[in-house]
């Protein structure tokens, strides 16, 4: 009889099942951006459901003169704790003798593939959403979101940086590596910004823009990077979706700006952030994903002819703000024909 207990991949041996892991954390790696620049922790086991962040405290500075032969009474060090709690995700997909037996294609191994970009696409989802919802930012135009129908500026990149550098805010010098193995590598230090794909021709239009095909010596920082402006390396993904009919009037013709359903603009957040602003579970290594098989042809209770077997997934996850002056978010719109 099959089991699901949380030491087997189900009624495949552990090879196996470590093989349908890796496929799953191959196909997943490529559509993990965000987790790229967070403070990622890697997969606890054995623990609680609880996960904490640790970050030093600032020391003040130590301006008081000495006086000779008196010892100064100290300073004191210590740690800021932010918590957060993992939950369970994960998904799973039937599948029959009949497919296994007859099927011209190798659907398990398709199933293998595509429940790893569920699960990628997933918690790129879930990251956003909680990632995105800083207290800090600066709007395109207008006091509220609801008024927003502008474009980005130059100006308002340049407002946004100097916040992060006056909030002390380090740039990102490394970056965690796009293999699905659990490891990070060095990257040139800077600003990242964060973005949907609709609003990447905004960035390309602003003065200064450098495109990654003149980089020349300097090293991407992972492939959906396509540019730069000053001291900021823009990412962009289609993944990170915007705030939808949150703006003001969308206008019409040649100016008419993107919105879901024609009543307002969307809203468009372009994430600026520094290093350790936010902190993540990586999705990678081995146990991260952890993928179950039941193949048809196992008979058992409830399937006594064995003609039913499932590809699933689960995995625990969670993300979290660990400092909201050290990213912020500007809103724009965007134009449905880009100029």
């Amino acid at each position: 009889m099959a089991t699901y207990t949380d030491n087997n991949y189900g009624d495949i041996n552990q090879q196996q099942g470590v093989y349908a892991e890796a496929k799953m954390l191959e196909h997943a790696a490529p559509i993990l951006v965000l987790s790229k620049f967070g403070d990622v922790k890697p997969m606890p086991k054995n623990k609680s459901d609880n996960i904490n962040w640790r970050r030093p405290q600032t020391i003040p500075n130590a301006t008081t003169p000495l006086t000779e032969g008196v010892t100064p009474s100290g300073s004191t060090f210590d740690y800021d704790i932010v918590a957060a709690t993992l939950a369970e995700y994960g998904d799973w997909f039937p599948l029959t003798n009949k497919v296994t037996d007859l099927h011209e294609h190798p659907v398990g191994s398709d199933l293998a593939m595509m429940a790893g970009e569920q699960a990628a696409s997933t918690i790129e989802e879930i990251t956003w959403g909680i990632i995105r919802g800083g207290t800090s930012r600066e709007l395109a135009n207008g006091s509220t979101r609801s008024d927003v129908n502008t474009e980005l500026s130059l100006s308002l990149v340049r407002k946004a940086v100097k916040t992060l550098k006056r909030n002390k805010a380090k740039r990102i010098n490394k970056v965690l590596d796009g293999s699905p193995k659990y490891s990070t590598r060095p990257v040139e230090a800077s600003y990242v910004a964060l973005c949907h794909t609709d609003a990447e021709y905004q960035v390309r239009n602003l003065a200064g823009f450098i495109s990654t095909a003149e980089y020349g010596q300097r090293t991407l920082m992972c492939e959906e990077e396509f540019g730069a402006v000053e001291n900021i390396r823009f990412i962009t993904s289609p993944d990170l979706t915007v705030f939808a009919d949150a703006g003001g009037a969308k206008g019409s013709g040649a100016a008419e700006l993107m919105s879901t359903t024609g009543t307002s603009a969307d809203v468009y957040p372009i994430l600026i952030i520094g290093a350790n602003a936010f902190g993540t579970v990586a999705l990678k290594g081995q146990g991260a994903i952890k993928p179950r098989v039941k193949n048809p042809g196992v008979a058992d209770s409830s399937d006594p002819m064995g003609r039913f077997g499932s590809v699933s997934w689960m995995t625990w996850y969670t993300a979290k703000i660990l400092n909201d002056d050290w990213m912020i978010r500007i809103e724009v719109a965007a134009k449905v024909t880009p100029t």
